[in-house]
């Protein structure tokens, strides 16, 4: 792998990442951000963190192959288990749905002593990331949104400083994103328009089983779905 280049996916993550900066990529799988970081000089050095042993070992040898031994360090463990309090001043997750990230965050919420900024790469669930970021009082300073390979992928950049973008009843922003709302790009559309068709059958589902207690169930997707098309500018 060149790491000179990156993906699209990873290229947004990258451009967030705070100038001369020390970066935990945690599931870094094969350190290609942070050699592509520390290649560029963008960084002063890295923490690549893995779970699992395959990626673990590839990343280990990504980054012998790279010559960067000295700037990033490869460890294995779980989440934000592989820094310590104060070590890293921009954490990076990428690739993992939603639910996953907001609960490493979560579970290493101590380690986050000094981290001025968290890029997150959510591939579903985008929702959660921002529900987590809101509880603790991170600030959602910018979204992306983009399409690769045939996947519609989030960016989402969280700092410790600034203004919440949010209304007063966020309910929706939290799920569309307060930024892509405002801009509502092609692609923002395309993957409502999937999830409103989604949602659509699932409702056609839930009215032929008749179920107990299903008809309140009908009526809050029901608004959904229609507040959704509202808000996306549907038809």
């Amino acid at each position: 792998m060149n790491v000179e280049k990156l993906s699209l996916r990873l290229e947004k993550v990258a451009k967030y990442v705070l100038d001369h900066s020390i970066v935990a990529d945690i599931g870094s799988d094969h350190a290609y951000l942070p050699c592509y970081l520390a290649v560029n000089k963008r960084i002063k050095g890295a923490i690549a963190g893995e779970i699992n042993e395959g990626p673990y070992q590839s990343a280990k040898k990504q980054v012998e192959e790279s010559g960067l031994e000295h700037v990033i360090t490869v460890r294995k463990g779980n989440g934000l288990a592989v820094i310590s309090a104060n070590e890293a001043e921009v954490i990076t997750i990428c690739g993992m749905g939603g639910q996953l990230i907001a609960t490493i965050l979560e579970e290493g919420k101590e380690k986050l002593e000094g981290v001025k900024r968290l890029i997150l790469q959510p591939n579903v669930g985008s929702e959660s990331v921002r529900k987590w970021l809101l509880k603790e009082n991170w600030i959602l300073v910018t979204e992306e949104i983009l399409k690769e390979d045939g996947k519609i992928y989030e960016v989402l950049v969280a700092d410790r400083t600034g203004v919440q973008p949010y209304s007063g009843n966020p309910t929706y922003e939290l799920l569309l994103g307060p930024y892509l709302l405002k801009e509502k790009s092609d692609v923002f559309r395309e993957k409502w328009l999937g999830e409103i068709a989604q949602w659509t059958n699932i409702l056609k589902q839930m009215k032929k089983s008749g179920s107990p207690g299903v008809g309140l169930k009908i009526a809050e997707l029901k608004e959904k779905i229609e507040t959704v098309k509202e808000l996306i500018n549907y038809g």
